[in-house]
């Protein structure tokens, strides 16, 4: 079976609304760390916001980053941290650092 074959709008449309669902979830899963995204998937919240800065200058649009960052996480990114980011430990920081070197 192959995957069904679409239009550019339509399969832009689907992506977009993918990506909204994706920014949604990462919202409420809170409980989520950034590194234990990192340790498991190899992106983070910041990378999704990276992206989505760097496709928008691909189009001549200035993102700053702060800004990018509040469009995925709903609020300043500081806010967030203040509320949601808990210290990593010391086999999270370990692990990070075996799957990620140089990052």
């Amino acid at each position: 079976m192959s995957a069904p074959e679409f239009d550019t709008a339509t399969r832009t449309e689907l992506e977009a609304a993918a990506f909204r669902r994706l920014v949604a979830h990462l919202r409420e899963r809170t409980d989520v760390q950034n590194i234990d995204m990192m340790n498991l998937a190899g992106f983070c919240r910041n990378c999704l916001s990276r992206w989505y800065r760097e496709e928008a200058a691909t189009k001549g649009i200035t993102i700053a980053d702060p800004d990018a960052r509040e469009i995925v996480y709903g609020m300043p990114y500081k806010e967030w941290q203040a509320k949601y980011q808990a210290e990593a430990s010391a086999e999270q920081k370990a692990a990070f650092a075996k799957a990620n070197p140089g990052h």
